[in-house]
């Protein structure tokens, strides 16, 4: 019986150490989808570039990438009918049959930088027509956040100009994270959060198998609880500073791109 109650104790403990590493390690680096929390302007017959890329950089060059206007849906009516695309890259080529008529011609992403994680889309010539939420989206993604969304504005009051944006991953600006399809200020914090509730429920249930194995522990009640107390109290300190720092990193981009904004007239 001494022996059974002893290798009882000796999954769950083991058990604890494991969820409590991965409790206490911060969930980063996954790569996600990035658009643009800012209104792209333009004036009818612009050229225009609405930002999208991957953080940290992904080469996806062999993925699925697709532009598409949300807001548009199929005619219900019609059962064979189905949502084209704006823009529509698949096996390393561009898929105009799936392609919107009054977009042909007029799309184009940056192959080059698609290695960079750069899925930008280039769009020529607009009108008032091309108003609205275009969604970059990358189906095959392994990540929480495999889109994004970007505002076009065509304005036939403002004054016309260059609104190409910065091809460079790094220079794109962060998103809203108030954008019910990305929200990548509260990436790090939202996995790290799972990745907690994860630990806790592990470590509850080594504490539930404890408290209900028969025999005695040759491990104190109180180390259990001890380590239960610190590794709560890690995750909570390390989900608040990552969410200001998101946000301070945020308001300092904010800033950037406001003093980089040209003047409209």
């Amino acid at each position: 019986m001494s022996r059974l109650s002893s290798s009882s104790y000796t999954f769950p403990l083991w058990t604890l150490i494991l969820c409590s590493a991965f409790l206490i390690t911060p969930v980063q680096g996954e790569v996600v989808v990035i658009g643009s929390n800012l209104p792209i302007i333009a004036s009818p017959g612009d050229d225009v570039i609405l930002p999208c890329h991957l953080a940290p950089t992904f080469d996806v060059q062999g993925l699925t990438v697709e532009w598409s206007k949300p807001d548009l849906k199929p005619d219900p009516s019609d059962r064979l009918s189905r949502v084209e695309y704006v823009h529509l890259y698949r096996d390393r080529q561009e898929v105009p049959d799936m392609k919107m008529a009054s977009y042909f011609r007029r799309t184009e992403l940056f192959m080059d930088d698609m290695k960079h994680g750069n899925i930008s889309l280039k769009i020529l010539n607009v009108s008032e027509e091309d108003n609205g939420r275009y969604r970059c989206f990358i189906p095959k993604l392994r990540s929480r956040v495999k889109a994004a969304v970007v505002e076009l504005v065509v304005d036939p009051n403002v004054a016309k100009t260059s609104t190409m944006a910065p091809l460079h991953p790094r220079n794109f600006p962060t998103p809203d994270p108030q954008d019910t399809t990305q929200r990548h200020g509260e990436n790090t914090v939202q996995l790290f959060s799972a990745s907690s509730l994860f630990g806790v429920l592990c470590i509850c249930g080594d504490l539930l198998v404890f408290s209900t194995s028969a025999g005695r522990s040759r491990v104190p009640v109180v180390v259990i609880v001890v380590t239960l107390l610190l590794v709560l109290t890690l995750a909570g300190f390390a989900a608040y500073f990552s969410r200001i720092f998101q946000k301070l990193k945020q308001k300092h981009q904010k800033d950037d791109e406001t003093q980089k904004q040209p003047l409209q007239v």
